[in-house]
């Protein structure tokens, strides 16, 4: 028998490869426009921040020339000049204003403003930027002007900022950044970052940082987005975040996490702001059950404070719900306490009393009065009572399928 022709299989084209690259070719077209637009509204913020802080300056000059005694009108920054809108959702600075005149007795702080102002300009339109201790020792060379301790730069840069935030300008628009970076992240995110002299966007994957996670910038209005998260949750210490980021909850959840490490930081809640409000996610804080971790952390998390009311509508995150640890999750999970503290006290009836948030929430009267009744507090590591993974494998999930039940 002659011998059969073995049949040979005709080779199928390599289409994996070109799909990869087309899809690779996408994104770096989608990433390199998203670095043009980041650039031109840049370009845009710093034209309107250098007009400002020149019309203020040329008005100051103005009534020089005219023999007129030039002032300033700072906003006052206390939780007294502070209205809270429920529909808008954060507080609010009022309409009293303290004046600074030029005058015998003010001629080094008036003088002190207007350098930190020529400082603002000069970092703006060179690109450039300075953290408060660097504005600090900046002054040193500004010979009568200079400041003697960084806690008197501080107030004057609040001040400038104060005064410039009816324009919509932040202390980052005007170049001054903080010493420290925001908190940490980790889970289901990418966030896109150009660089800030080329354009070109590096792309962060949020799940590739093994037992670490990603650092969030001191200034984060450069950033966009990528997510198929459900929700945010916001966690005040660094061992819960801890043990949820390397036990992957972000992964069974399809969530992401971010430290904020005690009150969050400007950047941390501008962060988690620009996140929620450009993925439409929800954000859910999990904080320690105590007057400090209600009306200090979350409070400022969610309305901002009264120090920077006039901020509150570009870093406080109206859309936060607090999903504990509640006074009744004391009672529900028999978690062990620790008694309130004289200032614990103190802090949880100033709230009651004088805290325009609280007094519109009667769901948060309720349990801080329930709190104040019981006389203690609990922490979110109070959860490992009942076991290391407790918070993860009961708690969260038990929680997180209750979300309408979340305090506001």
């Amino acid at each position: 028998m002659a011998a059969r022709k073995k049949k040979t299989k005709k080779a199928l084209p390599r289409k994996t490869p070109r799909k990869k690259t087309a899809r690779k070719a996408s994104a770096s077209a989608k990433a390199k426009g998203l670095g043009r637009d980041e650039q031109r509204r840049t370009e845009r913020l710093n034209g309107v921040t250098v007009d400002a802080i020149c019309e203020t300056a040329n008005d100051v000059y103005t009534d020089i020339r005219k023999r007129a005694k030039p002032d300033l009108a700072f906003p006052i920054r206390s939780l007294k000049n502070v209205s809270y809108c429920q529909k808008k959702g954060y507080f609010e600075i009022g309409k009293q204003k303290k004046l600074r005149t030029l005058s015998v007795n003010t001629v080094k702080s008036f003088a002190q403003t207007l350098r930190m102002m020529g400082l603002s300009k000069e970092l703006v339109e060179g690109n450039d930027f300075a953290t408060k201790r660097d504005a600090y020792y900046q002054s040193k060379n500004w010979e009568e002007a200079r400041f003697d301790e960084q806690s008197e730069s501080d107030a004057v840069m609040d001040d400038i900022e104060a005064l410039f935030s009816v324009r919509g300008l932040s202390r980052e628009q005007l170049r001054f950044v903080p010493d420290e970076h925001g908190g940490a992240v980790a889970g289901r995110l990418i966030v896109l970052d150009p660089d800030r002299e080329t354009g070109e966007v590096e792309r962060i994957d949020c799940t590739r940082f093994g037992s670490g996670a990603y650092s969030i910038p001191s200034s984060v209005e450069q950033l966009s987005f990528e997510t198929d998260a459900k929700f945010i949750l916001a966690i005040e210490t660094g061992g819960i975040f801890q043990r949820l980021q390397s036990h992957k909850f972000w992964q069974t959840s399809d969530c992401i996490l971010v430290s904020m490490a005690g009150v969050p930081t400007r950047a941390t809640r501008r962060f988690i702001r620009k996140l929620s409000d450009t993925c439409k996610i929800p954000v859910y804080a999990f904080v320690d059950c105590d007057p400090y971790g209600i009306s200090n952390i979350y409070r400022t998390l969610k309305v901002g404070s009264g120090n920077a009311a006039h901020l509150s509508q570009f870093f406080c995150v109206p859309q936060a719900r607090f999903l504990g640890v509640t006074p009744q999750d004391i009672l529900d999970y028999d978690l062990p306490t620790h008694p309130l503290l004289d200032v614990d006290i103190k802090r949880a009836k100033d709230a009651l009393k004088n805290d325009p948030f609280f007094k519109t929430h009667k769901p948060w009267q309720k349990a801080i009065e329930q709190l104040l009744k019981m006389g203690v507090r609990a922490e979110q590591q109070a959860l490992a009572k009942w076991g290391l993974n407790y918070v993860i494998e009961e708690y969260l999930p038990r929680k997180l399928d209750q979300t309408a039940k979340f305090l506001p």
